[in-house]
């Protein structure tokens, strides 16, 4: 079977799937309706359509990017000169400029996009269907979930979609997506949601979680509004799965829940999007575990790490018991896990369930930000060693949290590498673990190392999981 490859959608929203006429087809419960008679199939989605589309702007982004000197001429992409001609010369800038689109969230020009669409921008422009242009500014941004909210300048009484309970929504139900592809206009497209709980990474590498729609998704729909048959808006389009770039049916939205917890989060002023923590691990149950663990049914998510400090143990969970609810929402994957708790937010009350020794319980807990202790205690490392420009930190669930590395790591981790450092192999998210075989306990040691380095340097060093070795000597 060929090998299927996500593909961004890079710009203006998606225009999704409908097929039923507005009037009659109800979209919750038991109450979905769908049409009927050959009169119902041929009323028109222009009411939605008309109430929806002004609260879809186009996105333009402009960013200045440096490009490596090297070889110019007829021989430039030739492999066997580049090898040896590339990195010489002055580097040159250049201006890249991003397409998307945007959905209007509040009267007063808060914008929901994709960080793929104005990542890294130097100037990022809104223009909406009645041709009115803002100049915006990026409020909060946040790379697991691959959204950003941005503020349209002197904004206000603009258009804003009210945004849908995504526990609301089932498979089957018809929705339109509204936006840009390929830089054509305004399109809308129409289908239904073919799937709900869908985890895959996201676009800017995270681990992203979404609805499915079979959507006629392309290049160009990036930020774009999944709206339902009363334009409310359930998801911000962002990627497709495709063989060929263009769309085969396969689209993912970013669920409106997580979108309304980021918007809350820039309108109180946050930059980044503050995650409650598990501090557990644990893998979906399949058929041959549920058989092993004695359940009746495949449900739920095994935990096999659970931190002493998780808010999952204070409630009572142990290693080997089976998570099933958080809140009265399923749980069976990790990622899933993290999508239900970042809806809700730090600071709320959530009801759990899970399986313990054949046993269901129940239990409230209250979810909180990832612990920021040890203390951290960032250092910059001094020269003139390899260790030199380094900028470190103890870990702690906080600090693991924000890096990507398992609750429990310990040790130093690199935050951020200067340009010798980076020459000298060093990335941001390296543990390291030993120099000359002492262990690396904390940023102190390491930091009375590099002021007073010893001829010869080798590092035990940890990165995406693996060991390796790094020597260096003066």
């Amino acid at each position: 079977m060929p090998f299927v490859r996500p593909v961004l959608v890079p710009a203006l929203a998606l225009a999704l799937v409908l097929a039923a006429p507005p009037g009659r087809a109800q979209t919750t419960g038991s109450e979905a309706k769908v049409p009927e008679t050959t009169a119902e199939i041929q009323l028109s989605f222009a009411p939605v359509v008309k109430a929806a589309a002004p609260s879809v702007v186009n996105i333009y982004a402009k960013r200045v990017v440096e490009r490596p000197g090297g070889l110019a001429g007829p021989f430039a992409q030739d492999p066997f000169f580049r090898r040896f001609f590339q990195g010489m010369g002055r580097p040159t800038q250049q201006v890249q400029n991003s397409l998307g689109s945007g959905v209007i969230v509040r009267e007063d020009g808060l914008v929901v996009t994709n960080l793929h669409v104005v990542g890294q921008a130097t100037e990022i422009r809104a223009v909406l269907t009645d041709g009115r242009e803002f100049e915006a500014e990026i409020l909060l941004a946040d790379k697991d979930s691959d959204l950003v909210v941005l503020k349209l300048q002197e904004a206000e009484g603009l258009p804003a979609l009210p945004l849908r309970d995504t526990a609301e929504v089932e498979v089957g139900d018809l929705v339109l997506a509204i936006g840009n592809p390929f830089g054509v206009g305004q399109t809308v497209t129409s289908g239904i949601v073919s799937a709900l709980a869908r985890t895959r990474e996201a676009p800017t590498g995270g681990s992203g979680y979404y609805l499915q729609t079979d959507a006629a998704i392309n290049p160009g729909n990036s930020g774009g509004a999944l709206v339902d048959m009363r334009g409310r808006l359930l998801g911000i389009n962002t990627a497709i799965l495709s063989r060929s770039g263009g769309s085969i049916g396969i689209g993912f939205a970013v669920p409106s829940d997580l979108v309304a917890q980021v918007v809350a989060q820039a309108e109180a002023g946050r930059s980044t999007l503050t995650r409650p923590w598990a501090g557990l691990s644990g893998q979906p149950v399949d058929g041959a575990l549920a058989e092993a663990l004695g359940l009746d049914r495949v449900q739920g998510l095994a935990v096999s790490e659970l931190h002493p400090l998780s808010p999952f143990a204070r409630a009572g969970l142990a290693r080997g018991d089976v998570l099933l609810s958080v809140d009265g929402r399923p749980v069976s994957a990790e990622t899933e896990l993290e999508f239900r708790l970042a809806t809700l937010g730090v600071g709320r009350e959530a009801e759990i369930a899970w399986i313990s020794n054949g046993e269901e319980r129940r239990a409230t807990l209250r979810l909180t930000a990832a612990p920021d202790e040890p203390a951290r205690d960032e250092r910059e490392l001094p020269g003139p060693s390899p260790l030199g420009g380094l900028t470190i930190s103890n870990l702690n669930p906080a600090v693991a949290m924000e890096t990507g590395l398992p609750d429990d790591a310990l040790g130093v981790v690199v935050l951020d590498v200067a340009e010798e450092s980076a020459r000298a192999g060093f990335r941001k998210g390296d543990r390291i673990l030993e120099i000359n075989g002492a262990e690396i306990a904390d940023t102190e040691a390491l930091d009375a190392i590099a002021a007073k380095p010893p001829r010869v340097l080798e590092l035990t060093v940890e990165r995406a999981g693996r060991r390796g070795k790094m020597r260096f000597s003066r």
